[in-house]
């Protein structure tokens, strides 16, 4: 299980004063805020916030010490992190994106498809990019109960109806 979670990502600078643009991923949108410093994916930046509002489609956010546009546009893009250990307690069924990386994807009947690489979320709905066991190109499958039937964390795989489409190109 990862020990860092993402649970934002800036999009862009807000206006003149350094506020941001700020897509959360948590279950409550505002509760990115409660879990105190989130730092760069790859720790070498860490930011606090001190003022967070709900805009249309995303949240506003100023963090400390960025003070103008220019210092918000460098921030574009950037994925935030928290310790896994500051995030609530899951449930029995519940699980974090960043547990899916790695596990192995299987048909229901057993057959190996390829591995989670990626959770991507282009605005409808989040897509599980798999990595074909014998390599090529990347199958993109819906993370939907229709396509993702069972998750299961504790034996490292999930069980993929994968679209039509994609079994046929990648078998």
């Amino acid at each position: 299980m990862a020990e860092r979670v993402c649970v934002a990502q800036i999009g862009g600078a807000h206006g003149l004063r350094g506020e941001v643009k700020l897509k959360s991923f948590t279950g409550d949108p505002m509760a990115v805020s409660e879990y105190g410093t989130l730092t760069t994916e790859d720790g070498a930046a860490s930011f606090e916030i001190e003022a967070l509002r709900p805009a249309k489609g995303h949240l506003v956010a100023r963090f400390r010490g960025i003070e103008d546009r220019g210092a918000a546009e460098r921030l574009a893009n950037v994925r935030l992190f928290v310790p896994r250990e500051r995030l609530p307690p899951l449930e029995a069924d519940e699980f974090y994106h960043a547990d899916l990386i790695g596990l192995s994807a299987v048909k229901a009947d057993g057959s190996e498809i390829g591995t989670v690489v990626a959770v991507h979320d282009f605005g409808a709905g989040d897509i599980l990019e798999l990595a074909p066991r014998g390599g090529g190109t990347s199958i993109m499958v819906p993370f939907t109960a229709a396509f993702v039937p069972k998750v299961d964390i504790a034996r490292g795989r999930i069980v993929v109806a994968p679209p039509e489409d994609a079994a046929e190109n990648g078998d």
